[in-house]
């Protein structure tokens, strides 16, 4: 058992997992309601929310903040899981690490998952636009979350709040800060499908038309209404499209 999926899925049926990995400052409680949403579709897919450490129930355990210490750990710790069936999700920061670690284990000949659904987050050789600046301070990066939709605005004012949740989405930004040279990008053998939210000013649709490069199996780009946190606001049309996603790999081979 590994504390980076704390969650035992439900699903009925012998369909693959969907391991879903969340944005900055947020952990597993994320997709809590995805499973029965996606079992009412007839998804037949197996939630596998993805906890990171620094968070939730791991609140107490160092932060990263570098990307290629977290994926290494996180390639040993979900290894066996991974090894079956699946597809991954990353909304935002989610979609930076899935990235990373599906190209770390790529690079070593493990598992793929059968198709990589990412969300509003630019892809890794395009330079972050410090919309949200990891430098600001505790009541300028809280009011930009807010403007952004990922955090109400009561929370936004409230010190308290700031200095306890502040801390954690500096680190995820500082996370994600880095690029990929051009010259490195190496188109991953997975399916790439994608997600972006047509009002989204933190990851403009050009950012995520960006990931094409990076899909060596084909890539789509579905823009759905809302902001940046249209998975939240538009929960609804994105299970239906991440249903649409999972039928066309078909179900898992009898063994």
């Amino acid at each position: 058992m590994t504390p980076y999926l704390p969650r035992t899925a439900t699903a009925a049926g012998t369909g693959p997992s969907l391991f879903c990995l969340p944005c900055a400052g947020g952990g597993a409680s994320a997709y809590a309601g995805w499973q029965q949403a996606l079992d009412g579709l007839g998804a037949g897919l197996r939630v596998q929310p993805v906890q990171l450490p620094g968070r939730e129930e791991r609140a107490q355990e160092r932060r990263f903040t570098e990307l290629a210490a977290l994926v290494e750990e996180m390639d040993d710790q979900l290894d066996d899981a991974l090894a079956r069936p699946h597809l991954m999700y990353g909304h935002s920061m989610g979609a930076f690490v899935a990235h990373a670690l599906v190209l770390r284990r790529q690079r070593r000949g493990a598992v793929l998952p059968r198709a990589l659904v990412l969300s509003s987050h630019r892809a890794p050789h395009v330079p972050p636009n410090r919309v949200l600046d990891p430098d600001a301070d505790d009541e300028a990066l809280a009011a930009r979350l807010a403007e952004l939709g990922g955090i109400p605005p009561e929370l936004a004012g409230r010190r308290g709040f700031r200095s306890r949740y502040m801390p954690l989405v500096r680190d995820d930004l500082r996370l994600c800060s880095g690029t990929l040279p051009k010259e490195e990008i190496e188109p991953l053998r997975v399916p790439l499908h994608l997600f972006v939210g047509a009002q989204d000013r933190l990851v403009p649709v050009p950012s995520m038309d960006a990931w094409s490069a990076h899909g060596g199996l084909g890539t789509t780009l579905r823009t759905l209404p809302g902001g940046h946190f249209f998975v939240r606001t538009h929960q609804n049309a994105l299970l239906r499209h991440l249903t649409a996603v999972a039928r066309r790999y078909g179900p898992v081979p009898a063994r």
